[in-house]
């Protein structure tokens, strides 16, 4: 089953979250926003990073997490 901004992707992230970067302009409960390329790849490093620098003092994403986000962008930003 293909992976799904609604279902699986959106819910990653917790609402304080999406009101912390949507004041520096990142709308991560926005599907077309999130599925820019660019915007998605920019989360990604953000949660990836080394160390992660979101979300903000964690918990940080998961192995399994980042992988199913992965599978999200390489299968094409499912709505």
């Amino acid at each position: 089953m293909a992976v799904s901004f609604a279902n699986d992707i959106k819910p990653l992230f917790r609402q304080m979250d999406i009101d912390h970067m949507e004041g520096f302009g990142v709308l991560l409960d926005d599907f077309a926003y999130m599925s820019n390329p660019t915007n998605a790849e920019a989360v990604l490093q953000t949660v990836v990073g080394d160390p992660p620098s979101m979300p903000p003092g964690g918990p940080y994403w998961t192995a399994d997490q980042v992988a199913l986000y992965k599978k999200w962008m390489d299968e094409g930003y499912q709505p």
